[in-house]
Formats: C-alpha cells, structure tokens, sequence
C-alpha cells in the first residue's frame, strides 16, 4: 500500500459507501468538504480584508460627502467711545439765536465825573429801533420770536444748570396731595412688614430720601438708615409707588427739591 493515504478522495469514499445509501448525511458532508473549506477559506480571507480596510473605506467616502453648512453665530459688539483728551478743551457752547431787532450797549449807570465817562449812553432815537443789551449786536429780521429761550450771547450754561439744581430749601415745599397724613395713611396701605422683622420683633423708624421732581414724580429714592436692611428696603419699595407730589417753587416756576421722611415700623401687641 502506498505510504500516504488521502481517505477524503472519491474513490476512497465510493469504496467505503459502496452498496450504502448514499443519501445518508455522512456521505453527502465527505463529498462536499473540499468545496466547502475552500468556500470558508476565500469568505473567511475577504472578510479579514474588508475589516482591516474598513477605515480607509470610511475615509474616503467622508471625503467624497460635502459637509454641512457651519452657522456662523453674529454678534453685536458695542465700542466704547475713546476717552476725552485731557489737552483738548471742551467745545464752546452753542451759540443763541440771534434776536430779531437790533441791540445797542447800554453801560450801567455809574457815577463818575463827566471827564472819566469813556462811552456814551445810546440816545433814545437810537432805543426807538434797537433794544438795550450788554452788548452792540446786529439783529435778525427773519428770527422767530421765543419767549422761553435764551437769546443773545448771555451764559446758556448756566442758565442749564440752574434749571437741573436739586434745592435743600425752597420758597414753596413739594407736598403731597391731601397733606403729609394722607401720604402716611398711603404708607400704611401699602407697605408690607417684613417676616423676618416680624419673626424677631424688630420696629423702628426708617429715613427714605428722595427728590421731588418738577412735573412731581420722585426719583433716586434711598433708605438712609433703618432698624435693618429689610425694613428699608420695604420702605424705599413703598416710597418709590408713591402718586406725584405738588412740585417745590423757586422765584415762580417748579423746581427739584431733596425731601426726607421719617417711616415707622410698629408692631401692635397682638401681633
């Protein structure tokens, strides 16, 4: 006998099936197994490539997908305007409207004797067609005529800042509609004692500044000082709700005026 022996091949599996049913399983797996190790051999080789390519597949078909959109988020970015130099003088004040007749300089009266007097007073010819003003200016026919605004070369910024004062002391007090009781009485109605304060019976009195505005209202209310935070918050709260007040009076117009109230926290004994 030969010295190697393939028991797989056809003719070795015919003689040991011979005169056997050849439908049985065992025949039917010995004839097929050279066809099917190949087969595994070839699908087991290609899956093994295709995992060890699989990133690159992957790459390149991200590659060939165009990307989507980026959004691009805009934001406002506000510029704070550069610093005033400090070499640079502020720009003058705007010039008034000129007036619409002619003004003629009309000197104090000051008594001198008649060889110091250097200027004449204007004639009263000369006032019958120009007004007396602190200085010779030429007049504008075409100008509107204002009551209320300054005309001429007089000192408009200070004419401003007298107008945004804010008065201690005034001719006419701001008052509240009805008197001072009916402010308290609106207090009273309106304020809301705190727990905490309650809880620990805390009372006292809280100091509320603010300023009376001209048309009334009250702006930059504050607590001065109080028995705790809370009760002064509740009553610069209470204060700042309040309706308009009657405005201060200076020389005949309204004025602002800083105005301070006493508020008092009381708890009854029930309580």
């Amino acid at each position: 006998m030969p010295g190697k022996l393939d028991i797989l091949k056809q003719e070795w599996i015919d003689v040991v099936f011979n005169g056997r049913n050849q439908a049985y399983g065992a025949y039917q797996l010995r004839k097929n197994s050279p066809k099917n190790t190949n087969r595994a051999l070839i699908f087991g080789a290609l899956f093994f490539v295709f995992v060890i390519s699989l990133p690159t597949i992957i790459n390149k078909l991200e590659g060939l997908i165009p990307d989507k959109a980026k959004v691009v988020k805009i934001t406002d970015v506000v510029l704070t305007p550069p610093p005033p130099d400090p070499k640079k003088p502020p720009p003058p004040p705007p010039e008034p409207p000129k007036p619409k007749t002619d003004v003629i300089k009309f000197p104090p009266p000051v008594v001198k004797p008649d060889v110091e007097v250097k200027e004449d007073p204007p004639t009263q010819k000369e006032l019958q067609v120009a007004d007396p003003g602190q200085k010779t200016q030429k007049g504008d026919e075409n100008a509107d005529v204002k009551i209320d605004e300054p005309v001429g070369n007089s000192d408009v910024k200070a004419v401003t800042e007298d107008v945004n004062k804010v008065y201690d002391a005034v001719e006419t007090e701001p008052a509240f509609p009805g008197g001072i009781d009916k402010f308290y009485a609106y207090l009273q109605k309106t304020m809301k004692y705190p727990a905490v304060d309650r809880e620990n019976n805390v009372t006292g009195k809280v100091f509320v500044q603010f300023v009376v505005e001209r048309d009334g209202s009250l702006t930059d209310v504050k607590a001065l000082r109080g028995p705790s935070q809370t009760l002064q918050d509740e009553a610069a709260r209470a204060v700042k709700g309040s309706p308009k007040w009657k405005a201060g009076i200076q020389n005949g117009r309204p004025v602002r005026v800083q105005y301070t109230v006493p508020v008092n926290f009381t708890l009854n004994s029930d309580n």
